[in-house]
């Protein structure tokens, strides 16, 4: 089977303009730098051998020539490793922008330029022809070598294609092509210019572009030495991934610098296979260039180059992420009370962080909605469990928040139900437990009855991945705004909603839940401390999330879950961990399919959700035997 991983570099060098042989010793030297790394792909600038801004000379026949012999010196020192560097080729006198692939000692293929820019600072036309009129095949040291533009190489491991410059910027670039007919990687020599704000909309092109084609994108810019006639090269090098930013080297530097990551080839291909419109469009038969990279240089590195998010639910950078989550949030509640013509909602409050989630939201689309926030009735249940912690933390928020609040104690219906059902009270099993959840639902159910409302959810995703709930319990409700919520994001969203939304005694009050142990909150208490928490009894949820994020985002089995969470919370976690956490994560996703298969609706708010109606389309019945076995 293909290694699920690639290393791509992307890499600009100093260029020394017409001076073609110490051109070649730059690319010689980055070349075994990059191979002494683990780089299996790498891609130099365009026109890299002879410089971009050599102008006139280009036609000049000695250029050529060394360009030419400088390209199979390359070639013949070329490894495992393949290469791809800029040069002007002359085939039946016609001038070609080119990318020659050099690989295992030969070169595998060329690729001329497509589109040609000819306005404002550039005038390609002045020199070269588009790679529309190539022939097909060049004759390289006697020997036919494909020469077109829509050529696809094919490593064994993956598929990559060439496209130059600025074939990227045009409407219709000719890697929507490549894509479609399955190159995984597209490689772009280019010579760009660096002008203000130039570089931002570049970057966000690369981004949208390599998201666009659930593909990986490496892009090599000319930098120092070119000519600064009018222009100036800032060297700018990258490489992208469905809409991400692997690496990036450092601009505006005299000797160049290069991106260096590790590409996830099954994550790609898993994405293309979810998405029912990316092969919708149809695809043609590609020019297949065989490029035979031997088996042991296409293993995977044994410490990926990029970086794996530990908390990959939780955005980063800016509060504009969370704003926004919180919004999907709001907006889904009010369409739903304006649906139902509900102007009242009732919500279970424990003092823990989902039930806060769920409440802050409700205020705020109460809010939104023009509705008073008394029409949020929100009930304090203590029952047997219940701590002083947590009732305090629901108290103090209910009261400043300004909903309506309730306190209706579930102990002597509980006890009630024991004494029907025949159930020795003394006994703190599953019984006992989810007693205790399905009194409370009950509850809230009948008064929502009685006050013409809903009942709002309050579990998270995690707890839905776990079938960490109580079936019939809070497992129901009649409409859930935190059900694609993670529990590591959850903490965010409160701290930012409080903070952000209210201030105050609501902030002081939500970072006091933040900071209280997780608990279901139905063994019987000592001293008014928890006596249960659910990250002793699951695991830390921060592994179950890492888990569930990668099973659904890239269809990642054990083995691959073990190996990126080692990678990810190295230093925090054991081997030892990872491997039970992983164990009870896998059992519990797949047994717990049966709750998720009916729960009510709820907004989706990322990437990944486990919606039966959409998002995660599982049977009841489904065996995990067959991932359990890889563990």
């Amino acid at each position: 089977m293909a290694a699920d991983f690639v290393r791509v570099a992307a890499a600009s060098v100093r260029v020394h303009l017409g001076d073609v042989a110490r051109n070649t010793e730059e690319v010689l030297a980055r070349m075994a730098l990059l191979e002494a790394q683990g780089v299996q792909l790498a891609v130099f600038p365009e026109l890299c051998l002879t410089g971009y801004t050599v102008g006139d000379l280009l036609a000049h026949e000695p250029l050529q020539r060394a360009a030419w012999d400088a390209m199979l010196r390359i070639a013949a020192q070329s490894g495992d490793m393949a290469v791809v560097v800029g040069l002007p080729i002359l085939a039946d006198g016609r001038l070609f922008n080119c990318a020659a692939v050099l690989q295992g000692g030969r070169v595998r293929g060329v690729v001329p330029k497509v589109f040609l820019p000819n306005g404002n600072e550039f005038y390609e036309m002045r020199w070269f022809v588009s790679g529309t009129q190539a022939g097909g095949t060049l004759d390289v040291a006697g020997e036919p070598c494909p020469f077109a533009p829509h050529l696809l190489f094919d490593t064994g491991a993956c598929r990559f294609a060439v496209e130059v410059c600025e074939d990227l910027w045009v409407p219709q670039p000719p890697s929507i092509r490549y894509a479609m007919e399955g190159a995984e990687l597209i490689l772009n020599p280019s010579a760009s210019d660096a002008l203000v704000s130039k570089q931002g909309y570049r970057r966000d092109l690369l981004k949208q572009h390599s998201g666009r084609l659930y593909a990986a994108y490496a892009y090599a810019g000319a930098g120092f030495g070119e000519s600064t006639s009018d222009l100036v090269f800032c060297g700018y090098t990258g490489v992208f991934e469905n809409g991400r930013a692997l690496s990036e080297g450092q601009r505006f530097t005299l000797t160049g610098d290069q991106a260096i990551a590790d590409v996830d080839l099954q994550r790609l291909r898993y994405q293309r296979q979810r998405n029912g419109s990316f092969h919708q469009a149809g695809r043609t038969a590609p020019a297949m260039v065989h490029v035979p990279v031997p088996q042991a240089a296409q293993e995977p590195p044994a410490a990926l180059l990029r970086q794996i998010d530990p908390l990959p639910f939780v955005p980063g950078g800016t509060e504009d992420h969370l704003e926004e989550i919180v919004r999907i949030q709001c907006q889904a509640l009010a369409t739903r009370l304006a649906a139902t013509g509900c102007k009242a909602a009732v919500i279970g409050v424990s003092g823990g962080l989902d039930s806060t989630l769920a409440l802050l939201v409700s205020v705020r689309a109460f809010d939104l909605l023009g509705l008073p926030r008394a029409g949020v009735y929100a009930i304090t249940m203590p029952g047997m469990g219940t701590g002083k912690r947590t009732k305090t933390n629901a108290d103090r928020l209910m009261a400043a928040l300004g909903v309506t609040a309730l306190e209706i104690s579930i102990e002597a219906a509980v006890r009630q139900h024991f004494r029907d059902i025949g159930h020795d009270e003394a006994t703190h099993d599953v019984t006992y437990e989810n007693t205790q959840a399905r009194e409370r639902t009950q509850i809230l159910m009948d008064y929502a009855n009685k006050v013409g409302g809903i009942v709002l959810g309050t579990g998270d995703m995690s707890e839905g991945a776990l079938g960490w709930s109580t079936y019939n319990g809070d497992h129901m409700s009649m409409y859930n705004v935190n059900c694609s919520v993670p529990k590591t994001l959850v903490k965010s969203l409160v701290r930012y909603l409080s903070a952000h939304d209210f201030g105050g005694v609501v902030r002081d009050v939500c970072l006091d839940i933040i900071d209280t142990p997780i608990s279901p909150e139905l063994l019987p208490v000592a001293d008014g401390e928890l006596n249960q928490r659910t990250e002793d009894i699951l695991g830390d949820y921060a592994l179950h999330d890492f888990f569930l994020y990668h099973l659904l985002d890239s269809g990642s089995g054990p083995e691959r879950l073990t190996r990126f969470a080692r990678q990810a919370f190295a230093g925090v976690y054991t081997q030892e961990k990872i491997a039970a956490q992983l164990a009870t994560f896998i059992r519990r996703f797949f047994a717990q399919q049966f709750k998720r298969n009916c729960v009510p609706d709820g907004p989706k708010v990322g990437s990944i959700s486990l919606s039966p109606r959409g998002d995660l389309r599982m049977p009841s019945d489904m065996s995990g035997a067959l991932w359990q076995g890889l563990l």
